[in-house]
This record gives C-alpha cells, structure tokens and sequence, in this order.
C-alpha cells in the first residue's frame, strides 16, 4: 500500500543508496521502495513529502531504514541536526549501537566521524562536515530539543498527541525538515491517535505532502498461507524465516497475529478513544430496561442544532432522546417534564445548549453547567467505566457513530481531555449527553421508583 505523490524534479534515493553500499550496507528491496518515495525533492531543492509514515510488522528491518535515512542526511543532504527518537531510550540506544558498529567496521566512515558520545540519555555521533546524530527518548509533552533538520520517530504507533503537538513547532523554524513516523499497528494499550491520523491521510490520497506506505494483509487472506505472511512482510524469507512465524502463529490468536504479523490494522479501533470491542461488550438489549429512576440527564446540541439528551441509570447511559429541532422549546419542555425539579440536567457551558439553561432554571430545573475540568473529569470517568468494565449501555446507532468518530482535544496541562467537537460531520450530541449525564449521575443518590420510558 502506498501514498507518495511525485511533482519533482529530482531524486536521491540513488545516491543514498550508492553511498550506503560502499559502507557495507545492503538494503532490502523495501528499504529502496521507500527511499525513493520519501526523498522526491521540488525544483527549489525542498523535499516534496515532508513527512514521510511508514508501516510494516516488526522485525522486518525498520532500524537498519532509519539508520540509512540518519546517514543520509549527515553525508547526503547536509542536514546539520538528524535526531532518532523512540518511545524507550532502550530503543533509540538500538539504533545507536548499530550507527556505532558500522563505524567500527568501516575505516572510510569512521574517517568522516569527528566524536562520539556514549554517555546515556546523551548519545551522539558528530561528522567532520558539522553534522551531528543524536538519540532521544520522548516524553509526553517534551517538544524542546526536537529542533532538527530531519526527524526519524521510531515506534509511532506510541506517539501520543501532546507530544506530537509540542514537536511540531520546533520543526517549522528549519528551512528544509523532513519527519518521518515508523512503526507497526497500534494495539488498545497503545496511544496511536497521531500515527493513525497520519495512515488516515495517507489512505485518503488528498494529502500531498505525505508519503504514506504500508505492508499489511488483508482480514479476507487466509492467515495459514505463507503467501499472505510475504505480502504483509516484506523481509519475510530473509529476516524472518517461515520457521519464526509457525512459532508465532501457534502461540498467538488470530486477533494477535492479524496485528503483529500481518500488520492488519483495526478500521474500528484504530482512530476511536474507546476500542470498538469494548464499547460493543458493554452493550445490554434494549429490553432490559433499568428499574431505578434516572440520576441525572445531560443536554447536548450538534453544531447543525441536534439536540441530545442522555439519561444516567446507576452504571447505565442512553440516548433517550434525539431530535433536530427548529427551536429548543420541545427539549426544554421534555426536560421539565422528566427531570421536575430533582433530577439533575448536566450542560457543558461551552454547547450550544448552554441556551437553554436560563428556561430550564426558570422552571425549577436543577441545571449543572460544566467547566473544562469538570468535562475532563466527566470524559476521564466514562472512559474508565468502559474500561473496567462497569458501564452500560443500549446498542443505539447514534451514540454508536458517536463514539467511532470522537477524538480528543486536551484539557488543561495535566493530561486531562474531552471530547473534540471539530469535524463538523461527526455528530458528538449523544456521546457528550451520555458522558454528562454519568457525570451528574455520580453526584447526585440513585432514586427508587417504577420505571418509565423517556423516548419522545
């Protein structure tokens, strides 16, 4: 799979490798195929894709890549600053013995280093022509020190959104970068927002300041046919043996080996805050109505006006009603109808339904407003009720479609986070009315009465 867009005029991918083999270093077919995709520059001498994402599973020769692409820019392109970054120092210190050893073995390139840093967490191999390689672990939001002429992240399927966004702007103040993000398919555990945005784009073909590519099977390939294996691996038969994955398609179920081997990535899983296979576990039939009176409701609208009203139930949300109105009379109405005057209605005070809290008070209803860290705490409980297996809920398609599109937007400094109401096409009303109902609904004692529908 592969997104690479070619309006240049030149191409070094040639040179780089001419000059890696005279260090003793053979690439792999692959290898090449990316190079030559990612090192397309304009007539002015500027790369074509200044960012470059590449997945394929591991083992498959991703670091002897980046090594190729750090020395490139110190012998090739005259890049002054080329920084390899990983998840783990243990990782990026890899990437730096292997630089290391090639120095060891090969008298011509050793006589082009000036010095080397082996001190830990301070790694670097400095050139004679002033370029310098450095080694870096990341942290969450640390983008200082990330100024550089190329940056090579490895293990992007961990590269989380805050420190995405604190490295960006160190990057735009260099007159030529170029970042590329390696990795392999994010697992649930993993915070791959940032390289699945990336593969997304990729995918999409409209960005054409990316050079996307991908090896992966397809869900439809028979997972027992080693030439399913060959095509999601490209090294597969050289660095990985067919030996090796017998191994580990007997110990691995199919979910596993789809993701680590195969390099199939979860259309459901991989942009969603809360992984689809759990939000779906978390589902009770529509039938088994809660006997308790509600705790609290939550009061949502949509940017196109489509109110939202989520109702809590001890650890149960639902939609319980959702309409698109031409005013906000009938929701009001319902509200004071079924929340009376001690059931408590959550409104973030940033919606558009904000608008509605001075009827609603006006009539005796018990009106939370929400500030941001309020709905960082609402989003980060409702996360973790999911989760840890607590909360539950209807199997409603709105609230579904919801919760596949939402992402993140952070919330102060701290790590707290809500739900992002950017992407105009994504109706987030039924997930924000859910989310601020559990919030009230934790705050507020659970009410024993018969219970009642609460749809329009």
């Amino acid at each position: 799979m592969r997104h690479a867009p070619s309006r240049s005029s030149a191409n070094s991918s040639e040179d780089v490798a001419y000059l890696l083999g005279a260090y003793g270093i053979e690439l792999d077919e692959w290898q090449e195929v990316v190079l030559e995709a990612a090192l397309h520059e304009r007539h002015d001498g500027r790369w074509s894709t200044p960012q470059v994402g590449v997945s394929t599973p591991r083992q498959n020769g991703k670091s002897q890549l980046i090594v190729a692409r750090a020395l490139a820019g110190a012998l090739v392109f005259d890049e002054k600053t080329i920084i390899i970054s990983a998840h783990q120092q243990d990782t990026a210190r890899e990437v730096f013995t292997r630089i290391t050893d090639l120095i060891d073995r090969n008298p011509m390139l050793a006589d082009r280093v000036s010095q080397v840093m082996n001190a830990l967490n301070r790694e670097f191999v400095k050139f004679k022509n002033g370029a310098t390689i450095r080694f870096k672990a990341r942290s969450k939001g640390g983008g200082r020190g990330f100024s550089c002429d190329c940056l090579l992240l490895d293990e992007a399927q961990i590269l989380g959104a805050a420190a995405w966004s604190a490295i960006l702007p160190t990057m735009s103040a260099r007159p030529n970068p170029q970042v590329w993000l390696l990795g392999t398919p994010p697992t649930i555990e993993d915070d791959g927002e940032v390289f699945s945005r990336i593969r997304e784009s990729g995918l999409s073909g409209k960005q054409s300041r990316l050079a996307y590519l991908e090896w992966s099977a397809e869900v439809s390939d028979d997972f027992d046919d080693p030439a399913t294996w060959a095509k999601a691996n490209p090294s597969f038969g050289s660095r990985i043996s067919e030996d090796a994955i017998l191994g580990e398609r007997s110990s691995m179920t199919d979910a596993q080996f789809a993701m680590e081997r195969l390099g199939i990535w979860s259309s459901e899983t991989a942009l969603s805050v809360i992984p689809a296979e759990a939000w779906h576990a978390r589902a009770i039939p529509a039938d088994e109505v809660p006997t308790d009176a509600p705790t609290a409701f939550g009061l949502d609208m949509s940017h196109d006006r489509v109110v939202s009203i989520g109702v809590c139930v001890g650890e149960h949300v639902e939609v319980a009603a959702l309409d698109k109105v031409s005013d906000t009379l009938g929701a009001v109405e319902w509200l004071i109808e079924r929340a009376g005057k001690k059931i408590p209605v959550v409104v973030d005070g940033q919606s558009p339904a904000a608008s509605m809290v001075s009827a609603l008070r006006a009539a005796g209803v018990q009106v939370v407003v929400t500030s941001a860290p309020d709905m960082a705490k609402a989003c980060g409980a409702f996360y973790d009720a999911v989760l840890e297996e607590r909360l539950t809920h209807f199997n409603q398609a709105p609230l579904n479609a919801a919760l596949a599109g939402a992402r993140k937007r952070p919330i102060g400094t701290a790590g707290g986070w809500g739900w992002d109401r950017k992407d105009y096409s994504i109706n987030l009303a039924p997930l924000v009315s859910v989310t601020l109902a559990r919030f009230g609904g934790h705050a507020a004692p659970v009410v024993k009465q018969p219970s009642k529908s609460y749809a329009f």
